[in-house]
């Protein structure tokens, strides 16, 4: 079986490589670290781990670092002596954690699951334990934790339908790596039910909830002024702000029109676009410039742009790491991905930040949280982008049932906290045995 994997895996590898580089370089910053993909790191890392109790965490990308960041810091005061090593998989996760966490703590790209890169890999971090943010499973890295006696962890898990069905179907091949989990840490009962399915031990799976809704309410320090950066486009406090955050392909412009029917109404009406993906920012860009909107980058505030008063409809935030900052500043909120692609991003920041919100018919990631805060009237779900306009043209002239809707989420988000202290307490209890 691990055989048939391997020549399976390697033969995928070689006709998906044009376009898994291809993206690499489309997100920019792919030559830093490049080696690290097929297990290759450097003396002075080598250097760091000699002698070291290590744990290993890994986070996909910007969503599993932001929940990632706050394990560690949580965990660091419990187990003093040992080295902590966090892998990502984009760049966009590297930059987010070197800006998040401190330099003693090692960052590396996470190998690629060939099994010698994986045997490298392991062979020099040789780590006590090692802990997968959510769910990325490569079955090189799990045959190489179990043949070496590793145990490893799953946190925040949470299981899709499609996944389950996925991972049902190839049990032959999952069904004894999932039971070798030492800790699974699960959002809701529904997962722990599918993670049991799948093979997990009764006893390894704990229901701690959604780790997301610790993690929003940490306030993260930042020297981002966004008033100021408003106030260079002739944004003042009493202008309205439309923020979208986490948008994907068809949601901006839907949003920019929006704002352009609303504007008669509410003068100044300004629209802040967060795309999910920082790279899309010049196809935002381009998309917005055809359908006649005047928008500006946030590089070029950066870079010292001015405009008056009414210049500029829209704001394209084409950085990354600043959503939260932009959130602090809205009236309504409009979470992505969920009007014109299936899934949802993320609405729990926004709640901790007692923000009015707003989200398509598409939610799918979040099949726990969602119902809590339209059971609770914490957010409004609309069918369509005309659903979207009206909602969020009434909001704009009710500022005391935005307020309203910005406490109730609020509410939601501190009546659901206390799972990274859950998940903490499985993993050190974990390494004991």
């Amino acid at each position: 079986m691990r055989l048939l994997y391997n020549i399976l895996f390697t033969i995928g590898f070689a006709l998906s490589a044009p376009f898994y580089f291809l993206k690499m370089r489309r997100r920019g910053g792919w030559r830093s670290g490049f080696s690290q993909r097929f297990g290759h790191y450097d003396a002075k890392l080598k250097q760091a781990l000699t002698n070291r109790r290590t744990l290993w965490f890994h986070a996909v990308s910007v969503g599993e670092v932001n929940l990632c960041t706050h394990l560690i810091h949580a965990i660091e005061p419990q187990l003093p002596n040992h080295k902590i090593v966090v892998s990502t998989t984009t760049s966009t996760g590297m930059s987010e954690l070197k800006r998040r966490l401190p330099v003693h703590i090692a960052k590396i790209y996470y190998p690629i699951d060939r099994r010698k890169h994986v045997q490298r890999a392991l062979g020099l971090f040789n780590p006590e334990a090692m802990i997968f943010v959510e769910a990325e499973l490569w079955p090189n890295m799990l045959w190489g934790l179990q043949r070496r006696g590793i145990p490893y962890f799953l946190v925040n898990a949470r299981i899709s339908d499609r996944s389950f069905r996925g991972y049902r179907r190839a049990g032959f091949l999952f069904r004894k790596l999932f039971g070798g989990f030492a800790g699974v840490g699960v959002q809701s009962e529904a997962d722990a039910t599918r993670l049991r399915a799948l093979g997990c031990r009764d006893e390894a799976v704990r229901v701690v909830g959604s780790l997301k809704f610790d993690s929003a309410s940490v306030v993260n320090r930042t020297s981002l002024d966004v008033d100021a950066l408003l106030r260079q486009i002739g944004v003042t406090d009493q202008i309205p702000v439309i923020v979208g955050g986490s948008t994907h392909a068809g949601e901006e412009v839907i949003l920019a029109e929006i704002a352009a029917r609303l504007r008669p109404k509410f003068p100044g009406l300004m629209l802040i676009l967060v795309p999910r993906h920082q790279e899309r920012g010049a196809e935002v860009g381009r998309d917005l410039k055809a359908a006649g909107v005047r928008a500006l980058f946030r590089t070029e505030l950066t870079a010292g742009r001015r405009c008056g008063p009414g210049e500029i409809d829209c704001l394209i935030v084409n950085t990354t790491g600043e959503l939260r900052a932009f959130y602090e500043r809205a009236d309504v909120v409009f979470v992505g991905k969920s009007l014109t692609a299936e899934g949802g991003q993320n609405p729990i920041e926004p709640a901790a930040l007692s923000k009015a919100i707003v989200f398509g018919p598409h939610m799918q990631n979040f099949p726990d949280i969602v119902p809590q805060f339209l059971a609770h009237d914490a957010a409004i779900q609309v069918r369509d982008a005309a659903g979207l306009e009206k909602v969020i043209g009434e909001l704009l002239a009710d500022a005391d049932r935005r307020g309203e809707m910005g406490w109730r989420a609020r509410s939601v988000v501190e009546k659901n906290q206390g799972g990274i202290e859950k998940t903490v307490e499985m993993i050190v209890q974990g390494l004991k045995r």
